[in-house]
């Protein structure tokens, strides 16, 4: 088994709820990005977009990811933009598999709609916002090793088709 499993993917595909459940049947540690940054910053991603924006959260980002791209036996959840720059992606790619977990953009929705801390969806259309930032994130997202589809799949049957293709990744 490689070192990390590295999820990305965006907000709403199931990064968190997965991470626990590969990080409990692997027996590695889990490590939430933006968990990290709120700890570290002491302010929540939200107070963060609105106080530095979020050219200044994405460098914040990507010295955290250095920092947890060390680990080992991980299973480290991003944040849905870490993708965007490179730099973060070899970082993580450096001592594990990278994983982008994919769903609809509707699907996002409907499992995001009811969350305040989502700062990129607070706009007249959040639909159309995901729709707008997926198609901008894509070629971000298809740098990752591998690709796992959630719509319908619960938590464990995700975590078990990572484990598997992982497997016959390594």
């Amino acid at each position: 088994m490689v070192k990390n499993i590295v999820l990305t993917g965006f907000m709403g595909t199931g990064k968190t709820e997965v991470g626990r459940v590969l990080a409990q049947r692997l027996g590695y540690v889990l490590v939430d990005v933006d968990d990290e940054i709120e700890r570290e910053q002491k302010m929540k991603i939200s107070d963060i977009f609105g106080r530095a924006g979020e050219p200044a959260f994405r460098d914040i980002e990507s010295a955290m990811i250095k920092k947890l791209a060390q680990l080992g036996k991980a299973v480290i959840s991003t944040g849905g933009g870490a993708v965007l720059r490179q730099e973060n992606i070899d970082s993580l790619r450096s001592k594990g598999v990278v994983v982008c977990l994919t769903a609809s953009a509707e699907t996002i929705f409907d499992r995001t709609k009811r969350s305040n801390d989502r700062p990129l969806l607070k706009v007249d259309d959040p639909l159309g916002k995901i729709k707008e930032l997926l198609a901008f994130r894509q070629q971000c997202y298809q740098k990752a090793d591998m690709a796992i589809e959630t719509e319908g799949k619960t938590p464990i049957e995700v975590a078990e088709e990572i484990i598997e293709k992982v497997r016959s990744y390594a």
